[in-house]
């Protein structure tokens, strides 16, 4: 067997850390020999309650409220994660394997011995929250957008690479190959896991005692977890209470989008003290600018003529107030407009492999409209606002 693999004692349980690659035909048997050996009561794989549901129930993503998502700012998330399965799903086809697929072995055996199963990893959402909360704005559109490249791509696969994976973790792979900031990625979505798993593992032994574990995790944290398990210097349960915390961003950044607003509106003021003709000009080039950019990405997104034009006007007025942006009115004039259907939801994770499914399918389109319409709208914001300025110096 070649799956990397950590074998520890631990009171009188016996832990074992099993590597695998999440796309991977071979990790997939080396699960199901080693749940069909009897040696393990308790089987803990690598997944959160998020990502259980969409691997062994993917039906109840027609349950989402999108329009919930959209207001609670989640959608740039939610884009993200899409992305991510995306990549993860083109190289499954690219193979012939199912995507997830030694995770749901892990979770069929188990069921067949009735073993129990424990989810250890940390929900997805928080990993990225506390990716992002420390990352510009411009960093996380450069994340997103660099996940959508790897998704999209065509170029082909080798099993061979895909078994290459075992020698790092697939969320990492998938992000960090995007940024030059690697380490700050790698804390929240390698380091600070390690040991979140580690933690629920000594979790898991205290509710079943003196039983063996099986851990089926990726490949590149059985040696973090491994250290982690073996000095045991931490408290488990406050361990978890603080990595499954996600901190507000300095308090001081939080006014940096006031303080473009105030810029702007000032730079408006002194072009009206000038003179009106130049006053209203400023103004009607922030309209031009901000609401072309914004209502360009909407389009190139596949929204809906009626959408387009509602990027175009919201966009300069969002702009100015930072509690709401261009994406938010765009993407609910969308889902207002063409209303997702169950099949949308059904076919959203194949559909999310190709940049023509992207704008095909309801869900996606509306989500990407979200994230374009943004984009352009922020890129307004700066270019209307060097220009405004440049006008008044």
């Amino acid at each position: 067997m070649s799956e990397p693999q950590h074998s520890l004692i631990i009171d009188d349980s016996r832990i074992m850390l099993l590597g695998t690659a999440h796309v991977s035909r071979a990790s997939a048997e080396a699960v199901k020999q080693m749940i069909r050996s009897q040696q393990y009561d308790v089987v803990c794989i690598e997944l959160c309650q998020s990502r259980y549901n969409s691997l062994m129930h993917p039906e109840k993503l027609a349950e989402m409220d999108l329009f919930a998502v959209i207001r609670q700012g989640r959608a740039t998330m939610l884009t993200a994660h899409l992305a991510l399965g995306a990549y993860q799903q083109r190289m499954a086809e690219q193979l012939g394997v199912e995507l997830g697929l030694e995770m749901k072995t892990a979770i069929l055996e188990a069921a067949k011995l009735d073993l129990p199963v424990v989810l250890i990893d940390r929900e997805v959402g928080v990993t990225v929250k506390r990716m992002y909360r420390n990352l510009s704005f411009w960093k996380h559109m450069h994340l997103v957008t660099g996940l959508f490249a790897g998704a999209l791509t065509h170029q082909k696969v080798s099993e061979e690479e895909i078994e290459q994976l075992k020698g790092g973790d697939v969320l990492e792979t998938a992000f960090t190959q995007f940024s030059e900031e690697a380490r700050e990625l790698s804390v929240p979505l390698i380091d600070e896991r390690d040991q979140f798993m580690a933690a629920n593992i000594l979790q898991a032994l205290q509710e079943h005692e003196d039983k063996n574990l099986l851990a089926v995790v990726g490949a590149g944290h059985v040696k973090g977890m491994s250290n982690h398990l073996e000095k045991r210097d931490f408290d488990a349960p406050a361990v978890i209470r603080e990595l499954n915390t996600v901190s507000q961003k300095k308090s001081w950044l939080k006014f940096i989008p006031w303080v473009i607003v105030l810029l702007i509106a000032v730079g408006f003021y002194f072009g009206f003290q000038e003179s009106p003709q130049l006053g209203w000009k400023l103004v009607w080039q922030w309209v031009i600018i901000n609401g072309s950019l914004s209502a360009l990405g909407a389009a190139l997104a596949g929204a809906h003529p009626l959408t387009v034009g509602v990027a175009f006007v919201a966009a300069p007025i969002t702009s100015l107030n930072p509690t709401i942006g261009a994406g938010m009115v765009t993407a609910a004039a969308e889902l207002i407009i063409r209303k997702p259907t169950v099949k949308d939801f059904r076919e959203l994770r194949t559909d999310t492999t190709t940049l023509s499914g992207w704008r095909k399918n309801a869900v996606a389109k509306i989500l990407l409209i979200f994230l374009l319409s943004t984009m352009g709208s922020a890129i307004g914001t700066y270019v209307a606002g060097f220009r405004i300025f440049g006008q008044l110096v």
